[in-house]
């Protein structure tokens, strides 16, 4: 299993800024090792984000995107208090989720 996620969500007012840092090794399929066999893909496919148990985003990601992947976004009504919570799903049919508190 990955390491958790580094969540940071930040009040400014009625809304929340959302940084999250993933640890994933995001491999493409294209690369080769050391003996010259393809590394099998190996990436991050499905992102969401709720509020307080309600999706306020969605991403489908592909094999492009960053080893270690960072993702801000921000979510409109939220406060201080409020749990942000942060899954995603990979290739292998791995997910992990992960929770913070805005402040």
């Amino acid at each position: 299993m990955a390491d958790p996620m580094r969540i940071r969500a930040q009040a400014n007012g009625d809304k929340a800024v959302v940084r999250v840092l993933m640890s994933h090794e995001m491999e493409t399929g294209q690369r080769k090792d050391a003996s010259g066999k393809v590394i099998p893909a190996w990436y991050i496919t499905d992102v969401s984000a709720s509020l307080n148990g309600k999706v306020v985003l969605t991403a489908e990601w592909g094999p492009s995107v960053s080893k270690n992947p960072f993702l801000q976004f921000t979510i409109k009504g939220a406060k201080a208090g409020d749990k942000v919570s942060i899954t995603w799903k990979d290739t292998k049919g791995d997910t992990r989720t992960d929770q913070a508190t805005v402040s």
